[in-house]
């Protein structure tokens, strides 16, 4: 841990969330296994293995002397994750209520205790950046849609409109106060249904200038990315406008971007690839296929006349 708590002497959090340290990018040996983001005024310690409550305690003590320095108060929340179980508790200070994460100019709810989702991920920032500048006079459709940010970056980006679809109907709830902390009173819908069982919906609804598919990885009942990434693609092209654009996205550290390039040829030929977009320095990897991956498409199709 000795790079981690050296790197915690010159941390200095900004106004608006992000991650302060990355070890699961494997540029600290002896620290992969951690990582340090700011919820602003919270710092959320994460451990992929258990500390020992003397290293918590360390952990603690250097964060409390580093915070003491920059004249802020320490409220830091400790969460472990291991097979498939998150524990999650407030080891010092407190949390406000609402807590609320700020990010290119937009607010978002924030839930750290109720485990490892708890309302926004810091990596997407880039993919949100280029969401908001990309939406203008847009009809998006957001698919895996969680608490709806990227429908947020989208709307202040100019959307026309934005249809977000997810099966959590709970996580569609936070998504929806998401938008009324932005002032964003029209131009959303949100549809709490299983993908899969909705492209009838989805069809009807559309057809769409910009799609964002934002899966879970490995998610049991919602989504395995080893075989549920084909199935979705195939249905993807008959969604879109001519000329509409894609942002696909994989985060499973274990599946590389040819993995997500080749389901697209198989499934979606008529997708064409345009870029990779860069993750934030933050988060940067010492083996970048291990990164979130998020590939930019564009679809020259005919429109589907089902849909005109």
């Amino acid at each position: 841990m000795q790079l981690f708590l050296e790197a915690i002497t010159d941390l200095t959090p900004g106004d608006e969330c992000g991650r302060l340290f990355h070890g699961r990018g494997g540029r600290y040996p002896g620290s992969e296994h951690l990582c340090l983001d700011w919820f602003a005024p919270v710092v959320l310690l994460t451990a992929f293995k258990p500390l020992t409550p003397e290293e918590l305690a360390l952990v603690t003590e250097r964060l409390q002397l580093r915070w003491q320095a920059l004249g802020l108060a320490l409220n830091l929340v400790y969460q472990y994750r291991a097979a498939g179980q998150t524990r999650t508790e407030l080891i010092a200070g407190e949390i406000p209520e609402p807590h609320l994460a700020s990010e290119l100019g937009c607010r978002y709810q924030l839930h750290l205790l109720r485990g490892q989702n708890h309302g926004l991920f810091l990596d997407m920032r880039n993919g949100r950046e280029w969401v908001m500048a990309n939406s203008a006079q847009r009809k998006v459709l957001n698919l895996f849609a969680y608490t709806c940010a990227f429908s947020v970056a989208a709307l202040k980006g100019g959307a026309d409109e934005v249809v977000n679809m997810d099966m959590s109907k709970g996580a569609l709830a936070i998504g929806k106060q998401n938008h009324l902390l932005n002032g964003l009173t029209a131009g959303a819908r949100f549809l709490g249904h299983d993908i899969f069982k909705s492209w009838g919906k989805l069809k009807k609804l559309g057809p769409y200038d910009l799609l964002i598919v934002d899966p879970p990885s490995n998610q049991k009942g919602s989504f395995v990315a080893t075989k549920d990434y084909l199935r979705l693609l195939r249905h993807l092209p008959q969604l879109l406008n001519p000329g509409a654009e894609l942002l696909l996205c994989l985060n499973a550290p274990e599946l590389d971007r040819a993995f997500l390039q080749s389901q697209v040829s198989d499934a979606a030929p008529e997708l064409e690839f345009v870029k990779q977009l860069d993750n934030p320095p933050a988060f940067a990897d010492r083996d970048p296929d291990r990164a979130l991956k998020v590939l930019l498409y564009r679809y020259e199709g005919e429109p589907d006349s089902d849909t005109q």
